[in-house]
């Protein structure tokens, strides 16, 4: 770990949305799932849902360009689930579909706390989906077309979303409390020994200026292990 490379991992995390994210109901094709992914990460959303087909996300490594390291995926088993635990922690959920309600994308307010809630590529959002979101949006359409692939239209509503919110301020300032800045730090930064700590359920050690681990954790030995009389 470079200083220069720990202190890009800062500035990122900085600038990270707790608050901004997309639901993914039944989106199937890796391509697109990691295309959001990817437009997710350069907006600064910090974790993502989905309520995938066959039960787990799978994302294209070329097309998410590593977006999966930086923005975590939490997959439901069904929608209802999913809204009620966003809806639950304050978000307004607004989904892209053209029914008779629909504004334009861009007159909602996403300073406040936003999910974007997407559909299939064939059927888009189910009735299910669409009974429990806050209101609809449309991206207008001046061709032929009607529809945009969902991978495009997220990025269009998530840089919306980002444009407002830098307008308001809000990436001027970490959003991430102290103890959840720092933890996701050491884990950016030192995702296998994080993940070693967390199995053996021992702490994370601190980080210095530069990056540099402060001292190693004090690791348990391997159940089953044996002690050495030297």
């Amino acid at each position: 770990m470079t200083p220069e490379r720990f202190r890009r991992l800062q500035a990122v995390l900085a600038r990270r949305q707790p608050d901004l994210t997309v639901l993914m109901e039944g989106v199937h094709k890796p391509h697109n799932l990691s295309a959001v992914a990817r437009s997710c990460d350069a907006v600064g959303v910090l974790e993502i849902h989905t309520v995938p087909v066959e039960g787990w996300t799978e994302l294209h490594p070329a097309v998410s360009a590593g977006a999966a390291k930086w923005v975590p995926t939490h997959d439901w088993s069904d929608v209802e689930t999913a809204v009620a635990a966003l809806s639950g922690r304050g978000f307004q959920l607004v989904a892209a579909h053209p029914d008779p309600d629909a504004v334009d994308f861009r007159a909602p307010d996403y300073t406040r706390p936003t999910c974007f809630v997407l559909g299939s590529e064939l059927r888009g959002l189910t009735d299910r989906a669409l009974a429990l979101v806050d209101r609809t949006v449309t991206v207008p359409m001046e061709g032929m077309v009607r529809s945009l692939n969902v991978s495009v239209a997220s990025a269009v509503m998530l840089y919306e979303a980002q444009r407002q919110r830098e307008n308001a301020g809000l990436y001027a300032e970490p959003r991430l409390g102290e103890d959840r800045f720092r933890t996701l730090l050491f884990e950016w930064a030192y995702p296998k020994l994080a993940m070693h700590c967390r199995e053996a359920g021992v702490p994370y050690p601190d980080l210095d200026d530069d990056g540099e681990i402060v001292q190693m954790p004090a690791m348990p030995a391997p159940e089953g292990a044996r002690a050495r009389n030297d």
